[in-house]
């Protein structure tokens, strides 16, 4: 008796390690493969992403290189199966300054194109894109003050149509000289334009390569307040943004 009932302890002990193992790299194939949950942890891309927003990035979309797998291991070079980018996708990129920072910004500037900032107005080939004025959105200034701040509907020259903010008139990138964008780089920009480091920030940022693309932006999946947890399950009622929730990025 004591020696079946082991052998069926040991059998059970195995069986659930075999599942473990198993579920661990399914989702390991799921990650690196198709999707990848990611948050929001700042207001860079306001009002499209908000802090506290989580969405699922689709690794397949620019096709897969070192920095499509966890810890970004050297194993080869330039991407497989690879798709450009559309002008306007929202891509999570790794930061070319460390190459392990994951930074989130919209693609604005494709290989070879002169990208520039004049009076606020985003100026792609030196032609300026279409903007139009929307009502005002009004946010905390960070002293408890409610101000209104800027909102534009801008239209790229693919089609592609998204909000943007502008907080302040003349802010520091407001007026930038004309980037070129090399080949094999993208040109990435915040859509909250005076609160974004991106592509703008040579020493910071600047031309993102295209080995350096995890993936496209998706899908939210959750979304809370930003002072919230995520984890205070009994604030939820109030806390979590429900209309968010299952909301395509555009």
């Amino acid at each position: 008796m004591t020696a079946t009932s082991d052998s069926k302890k040991d059998g059970g002990f195995l069986e659930t390690v075999r599942v473990i193992v198993h579920a661990l790299l399914i989702a390991l194939v799921i990650r690196t493969l198709l999707f990848q949950p990611f948050n929001i942890p700042s207001g860079s891309m306001k009002d499209t992403l908000l802090i506290g927003d989580y969405l699922f990035v689709s690794k397949y979309s620019y096709g897969y290189s070192r920095f499509s797998i966890p810890f970004s291991p050297p194993l080869f070079q330039g991407r497989i199966w690879s798709k450009e980018p559309t002008r306007g996708d929202v891509v999570v990129f790794k930061l070319p300054k460390d190459n392990e920072t994951d930074y989130i910004k919209r693609v604005v500037g494709l290989p070879g194109d002169s990208i520039q900032m004049i009076d606020g107005v985003l100026n792609i080939n030196g032609v300026p894109v279409k903007r139009e004025r929307l009502t005002d959105v009004v946010e905390d200034d960070g002293s408890g003050r409610k101000v209104p701040i800027k909102r534009w509907r801008e239209t790229l020259p693919n089609g592609v149509s998204y909000e943007t903010l502008d907080i302040v008139d003349n802010g520091f990138y407001d007026n930038t000289q004309v980037y070129q964008v090399p080949v094999g780089h993208y040109f990435m920009m915040g859509d909250n334009r005076d609160n974004s480091a991106d592509s703008r920030v040579l020493s910071q940022v600047g031309y993102v390569p295209f080995d350096n693309l995890v993936g496209k932006a998706q899908m939210i999946f959750f979304s809370i307040d930003e002072h919230a947890s995520p984890w205070q399950v009994w604030t939820w009622p109030w806390t979590v943004r429900w209309s968010r929730i299952f909301s395509m990025v555009r």
